[in-house]
């Protein structure tokens, strides 16, 4: 059993600390009370002068400092119900007055000081009502910024009014219109860029409220007739007699290798004016060779097994043999300090003997000095005088010496002890770590089973199709043609080739016979590839184009809602279709209101 302290075996320190927590506690409690006790007397003090933000404000610091306050939080809501009854008949007054917004502010207060006062919810239904006719009304004036304003409040106050929400589709509508017939006038003046923000504007306000898009899809699709690179393919000249050949680099073949996003068009003829290029093509030669090439080639078989030294028994044995000569070492440590032990033992024992007989001389003289002292002063004359005999350095200090150096021997012992002791252990270590190196070699064989291979050498034939098609491109730019164009010859190589050799089924090696594609599906490749090459050097010439466009949109960014920078962005824009850049689609976008940019290249409607 514990026993318990009473306050007689406290001492005067734990008397103290007691005191200072009893201190430390009341001043705790009276400052908790004191701030409770204060904040109730400044809200009761701010209720009589009717001041009801600042009753709230203390009845709330006093349920911080005591949240178990019961009456507090009566007084709390008491507060809140007359303060909310004055703010209602101020709600009141503005209602009756016809300032609305006014109204809904205050009567939003008094629902979030008393929630269960009725005639402020029916009073905030019948001004909601209120403004939502008022919102109609501004929609019938045309005043569609106002209308959505007015509307937008209403929703903010209740999500779930049902004539504010179809007020807001009602301007949608309206703004949808606007829009529609703002981009009707811009494309029967010609400003066919801004026509297309317009009506894409107007798709987004409200889908199907117009026919915003189909318009906008007519109005796109006249832009990139406006801003296309026409390229004029005339027919090729077939100066190899090959006209499987000549058909791959035909006009319908080099539009589908063109992308299909950008306004490229291949046709035959071009009206006067327009930006592109004229392009001849004339197919020279279609030369088919075909080679052989005999060589060797060698398959390695499995052909039989042979017995080899172990490689794991081999390392084994090496560590074995390094712990071994490890474990050598070790013993000689130990070796040597042992024998330092013991000759520090033997020492040890040689100095104790040596104290041992000093100590007794020492205790003789003494007692015969003690003798001789009594009898001194049993014989003296004198009685007050002390005789020389009895001089105290006769029986100490003789001894001081030898028993200074047996310490020190002793000190030394113990630390070679334990030297000792640690290089026991590291042997024992070292001994395990050797037995389990020699169990590791035991139980591994000396010898292993291992695969002998030979190589089988044997001929094969090397069948190769080469198939080139030369051609010679002259690109002509149709706003320059005087200019004199350097024509473009180049070769188009297509190979194929394939390995021939007999069957020996005795070393896995299976025969081969030579598997040749046909000679025309490679003509077909080297027209592809022709055309292929041809189509890349005309998207050169069209970036070429783009590029200078999009520099002239870029320009104008610092006022990107003008109408002509418009009508040239969008034009830039169209022109850069499969990566429109984002300096120029983000400021229209956001000058002209528009919540989906893609949507002004078709994408993302």
């Amino acid at each position: 059993m514990r026993r318990v302290s009473s306050p007689a075996d406290r001492t005067p320190r734990d008397s103290s600390r007691w005191l200072s927590a009893l201190a430390l506690l009341s001043l705790v409690l009276l400052s908790g009370c004191s701030a409770f006790s204060r904040a109730v007397r400044e809200g009761d003090g701010a209720v009589k002068e009717r001041h009801w933000a600042e009753a709230e404000a203390a009845y709330l610091r006093a349920l911080a400092a005591d949240p178990e306050a019961s009456e507090i939080t009566v007084k709390l809501r008491a507060v809140r119900r007359e303060w909310g009854e004055e703010v209602y008949q101020e709600a009141a007054a503005a209602h009756a007055s016809g300032d609305l917004p006014s109204a809904t502010k205050l009567l939003v207060r008094v629902l979030e000081l008393n929630p269960d006062h009725e005639g402020a919810r029916a009073l905030l239904a019948q001004t909601l009502d209120a403004r939502v006719q008022v919102a109609l009304g501004l929609l019938k004036e045309e005043k569609l910024q106002d209308a959505r304003a007015e509307l937008d409040a209403v929703l903010a106050v209740a999500p779930d009014h049902v004539n504010a929400r179809k007020g807001v589709d009602a301007v949608q509508v309206a703004w949808a219109k606007r829009f529609f017939a703002s981009a009707e006038t811009l494309e029967k003046a010609g400003k066919l860029g801004n026509a297309l923000v317009a009506y894409v504007r107007a798709d987004q306000e409200r889908v199907g409220a117009t026919a915003a898009r189909e318009r906008a899809e007519s109005v796109r699709q006249r832009l990139r007739d406006e801003v296309a690179f026409l390229v004029v393919a005339t027919p090729v000249e077939d100066n190899a007699q090959a006209p499987d050949v000549a058909q791959r680099l035909s006009a319908g073949r080099l539009a589908s290798a063109l992308p299909t996003k950008l306004p490229l068009k291949v046709v035959t003829e071009a009206p006067p004016g327009r930006v592109g290029v004229k392009l001849d093509l004339s197919l020279e030669r279609v030369l088919p060779l075909k080679a052989v090439e005999d060589s060797q080639r060698s398959q390695r078989y499995l052909a039989g097994n042979r017995s080899v030294p172990n490689p794991k028994r081999g390392d084994y044995e090496k560590k074995l043999l390094e712990a071994e000569r490890t474990l050598e070492g070790v013993e000689r440590k130990q070796a040597a300090v042992l024998r330092e032990y013991l000759k520090a033992q033997l020492e040890l024992g040689t100095l104790r003997d040596v104290a041992e007989r000093c100590r007794e001389r020492e205790k003789r003289e003494c007692r015969a000095a003690i003798q001789e002292c009594g009898e001194e002063a049993r014989d003296a004359k004198s009685p007050g005088k002390v005789p020389s005999e009895c001089d105290p350095e006769r029986c100490s200090g003789q001894c001081t010496q030898d028993e200074g150096l047996m310490s020190m021997k002793s000190k030394a012992a113990r630390v070679l002890e334990v030297a000792v002791q640690v290089a026991l252990d590291k042997a024992e270590t070292q001994r395990t770590e050797v037995q389990r190196n020699r169990d590791s070699v035991f139980r591994e064989p000396i010898t292993v089973e291992e695969p002998m291979y030979s190589d089988f050498v044997y001929d094969v034939q090397l069948h190769r199709l080469t198939v080139t098609a030369t051609v010679t491109s002259v690109m002509r730019d149709l706003l320059t043609p005087q200019q004199v164009p350097a024509p473009n010859t180049q070769d188009y190589a297509v190979l194929h080739e394939d390995l021939a050799h007999k069957g020996y089924d005795r070393y896995g090696v299976l025969a081969d016979p030579v598997q040749l594609r046909n000679e025309l599906e490679l003509r077909v490749d080297a027209g592809d590839k022709a055309v292929a090459d041809v189509a890349k050097h005309v998207k050169e010439r069209f970036d070429l184009y783009r590029g200078k466009r999009v520099e002239d949109a870029r320009r104008g960014m610092v006022r990107p809602g003008a109408e002509d920078v418009v009508e040239t962005a969008v034009r830039a824009l169209l022109l850069t279709a499969d990566a429109p850049p984002q300096d120029i689609l983000q400021p229209v976008a956001r000058a002209r209101g528009l919540t989906k940019p893609e949507a002004l290249l078709g994408v993302g409607q």
